[in-house]
């Protein structure tokens, strides 16, 4: 029997599958893990956790559970043994209360990638395959999106810098690593969520960086 390998794609709300046009979520089939799922076929088990929200190292002031760093263990405890991890986080760390330059944004994925390697080298006995994706850009509109106040206009030079401080991060811990914004552009309606057409398109780099 062949061995099911398991992806676990651990990000914030463009992972959750987030609609921009009514604040509900994309169908399985519209979401790039869906996508994902289909694209590899049935030796793969693409597990989904996506959270709206959800920062790398940083507490919410209003909402503290969506703190990355605190459920990563859990998470990959519950879906062991895991053979590859898509790690894509940081967008939310642009928010004005965090006060997070791109390189302490990328200094909190590396928390996170300290921890998967540590962990899973304990619990499983073996090190994932870990992907680290850099979160695609804030749109040029987040002046107008219903997100402003959380996020201001400064959010879209950091995010321009993600793919810089994330490749660092890749190579000092042997990460692969894709950069998110090559492929997808946020919906012109909120300015940081995934268009259907963005999901798809992401699915099938995902996919070709995974089979290839």
């Amino acid at each position: 029997m062949m061995k099911m390998i398991t992806v676990l794609c651990y990000g914030d709300s463009n992972t959750y599958g987030y609609n921009p046009s009514n604040g509900f979520r994309y169908p399985p089939d519209v979401r790039w893990t869906g996508r994902l799922q289909r694209l590899l076929g049935e030796g793969y088990h693409v597990v989904e956790e996506g959270c709206n929200g959800r920062t790398t190292v940083y507490d919410d002031p209003l909402e503290g559970w969506k703190n990355g760093i605190d459920y990563l263990k859990p998470c990959l405890n519950s879906h062991k043994p895991v053979d590859i991890v898509i790690l894509m986080l940081g967008s939310n760390d642009l928010k004005e209360v965090f006060h997070a330059s791109p390189e302490d944004i990328a200094n909190g994925v590396a928390e996170l990638v300290k921890v998967i390697r540590e962990f899973t080298q304990e619990k499983q006995g073996f090190i994932p395959r870990i992907l680290l994706v850099s979160p695609a850009e804030i749109g040029e509109g987040i002046t107008h999106s219903p997100f402003y106040g959380s996020f201001y206009d400064n959010a879209i030079g950091r995010s321009r810098e993600f793919p810089k401080w994330y490749r660092k991060v890749a190579e000092e811990y042997g990460c692969e690593f894709l950069d998110a914004a090559e492929y997808v552009q946020p919906s012109r309606l909120d300015s940081l969520h995934f268009t259907a057409e963005g999901h798809a398109a992401l699915a099938e780099a995902l996919a070709d960086a995974i089979l290839h």
